[in-house]
């Protein structure tokens, strides 16, 4: 099944040292992010319709100059024709970004002629590959706009395009394995970094949103109120607990979960403290050192 309690601590201790932390282009973040988190951790920058693809970009760039591994969201319906695309591989490219995250975005009406990732992820084998890795988006809870046998129906098709998939957010360790065992019986067999919301702080957590923009925001509160009920309950989340009770799923051969994207709203240091924590209490704090020691930040 999940193997033993040991195995299963193992395992997670694992996945700690391999943890991506998402963050939201806002004029505070890089600051933030420099202060709280190693250089051998991976952060991912989100877009939105609100802000514009350059402020994920630029703060791509920036990241990438500080040391980080630096994962950009290219979402399609902000990218407006093959020309553009083309300039923003080329920029991602001089600024030696190696790995990029491709959802469709909600951008409402698309900038150009994208309307969803399958396109963009076309273009991007069609001009030869120029990534080394491409993550694409996977939803264990129902879509607010979509079927779920649309989105694994997606999946499949995005495949061949893609290296691995990204789990959107789920508080439910039973939808979690259901959908795993669904996608991997549907033949997508690609690694699933699996999606958890860190540790938040209501007020802060609200404060990123206002920050995003206020219509993007309502419109993010609005399709999301399940996540933010969960987030905003006392004693009602805490992502440790979700790891634990996600433990056999995770240390079972054949889910392909092979590390953590942590949706940090922005409260990087929080989430760094935690990710600590748990290491310490798993024992896995040698590990995190030698992941350090690897990098040689």
């Amino acid at each position: 099944m999940g193997g033993s309690r040991a195995e299963q601590g193992s395992v997670l201790a694992d996945l700690l040292t391999r943890v991506r932390y998402e963050v939201i282009p806002t004029p505070s973040i890089e600051e933030k992010v420099l202060a709280a988190v190693p250089r051998h951790l991976t952060v991912t920058v989100t877009a939105s319709s609100t802000k514009g693809l350059d402020a994920t970009l630029a703060l791509t760039e920036r990241l990438q100059s500080h040391g980080y591994r630096t994962v950009p969201h290219l979402s399609a319906r902000l990218i407006s024709d093959e020309i553009h695309l083309a300039e923003v591989v080329d920029r991602m490219r001089r600024a030696g970004v190696e790995d990029v995250f491709v959802p469709a975005g909600d951008a409402d009406p698309p900038a150009g002629r994208y309307d969803a990732a399958l396109p963009v992820l076309t273009e991007l084998t069609n001009a030869g590959r120029p990534f080394r890795q491409v993550g694409i988006t996977g939803y264990p809870e129902s879509h607010p706009a979509i079927g779920d046998d649309l989105t694994v129906q997606a999946m499949w098709d995005k495949r061949v395009h893609a290296g691995y998939i990204v789990s959107n957010l789920c508080f439910d360790p039973a939808a979690l394995a259901a959908w795993i065992a669904r996608i991997r019986r549907r033949g997508v067999i690609l690694p699933v970094q699996l999606g958890i919301a860190g540790p938040v702080e209501t007020a802060e957590l609200l404060a990123t949103a206002i920050k995003i923009g206020v219509g993007e925001s309502t419109r993010f509160l609005t399709a999301h109120t399940s996540w933010f009920a969960r987030l905003a309950c006392p004693g009602g989340y805490s992502p440790e607990r979700l790891l634990r009770r996600t433990a056999r799923l995770l240390a079972a051969p054949g889910s392909g979960v092979t590390g953590l994207h942590v949706f940090t709203f922005n409260q990087v240091a929080e989430a760094e403290r935690w990710r600590q924590r748990q290491l310490d209490e798993l024992g896995g704090r040698s590990v995190a050192h030698a992941g350090s020691a690897r990098s040689g930040r």
